[in-house]
């Protein structure tokens, strides 16, 4: 697969769509916003993110990027939806922070500066690209050696399609209808083999589970539908 071809033009056309809801915290985005403190939070116990040069991969409107950028990481964004970089660099004016977002494939960067970057985020993006084994191998390239990659995505099975498409979309329209494809849904074994054929050593897959009547995330061991993966570059 080149690397401009691991897009799915629908995905982006979907995501465009709404991307000016992006920093509504009560659009079809509440889920994320819900969980960004707690997943900010994990990335930060492991990172250490003050002062670390982040990329995050699959940017989106920016709310991982600036919640790392709040902690003070130097943060580099990319997405391939020119609506949410625009929405991404617009409120930039309302939060002051600094963060160079580009329009540009993981992997087309993972080329132009390799092992150029502390620690690469990737999350809630796999699930939305055709080929994530080329998604994660970017990460991996895109990381120094020593230096961590923190992924997320949806696990595979019954519990997964019960909550997060027909409870989340369909029952409780927390997302628009149509937001996931449960057969891009990755199991941990699964992702963790990706990681491991990329070059890096898997550290840690945790859950993240989602309490949409507290409106908060949590992390912890129950793995069944949301999970973060934490890897780390070996050479």
């Amino acid at each position: 697969m080149t690397t401009l071809a691991n897009a799915d033009q629908a995905e982006l056309d979907k995501f465009g769509e709404v991307a000016h809801h992006w920093w509504d915290p009560n659009s079809s985005f509440r889920p994320l916003h819900d969980i960004n403190p707690a997943r900010v939070a994990w990335i930060d116990s492991h990172a250490q993110l003050r002062g670390k040069h982040v990329i995050d991969v699959g940017c989106g409107g920016g709310l991982l990027s600036e919640g790392m950028a709040a902690l003070g990481a130097e943060v580099t964004g990319i997405d391939l939806s020119e609506k949410a970089l625009g929405v991404a660099r617009l409120h930039l004016y309302e939060s002051g922070h600094k963060i160079d977002y580009r329009l540009i494939a993981a992997e087309a960067m993972a080329d132009q500066t390799p092992g150029s970057f502390d620690h690469v985020t990737c999350l809630e993006m796999l699930e939305h690209v055709p080929d994530p084994a080329s998604t994660v191998a970017a990460c991996a390239k895109l990381v120094k050696p020593g230096g961590q990659v923190f992924l997320s995505t949806l696990n595979r099975n019954a519990k997964a399609y019960l909550v997060a498409v027909l409870g989340a979309e369909y029952m409780l329209n927390l997302l628009p209808r149509g937001t996931h494809e449960y057969t891009r849904f990755l199991k941990p074994a699964e992702l963790a083999r990706l990681c491991r054929q990329a070059g890096l050593e898997v550290l840690e897959i945790t859950g993240l589970r989602y309490n949409p009547l507290k409106r908060e995330g949590v992390v912890g061991s129950d793995t069944d539908i949301n999970y973060l993966l934490r890897a780390r570059r070996l050479a």
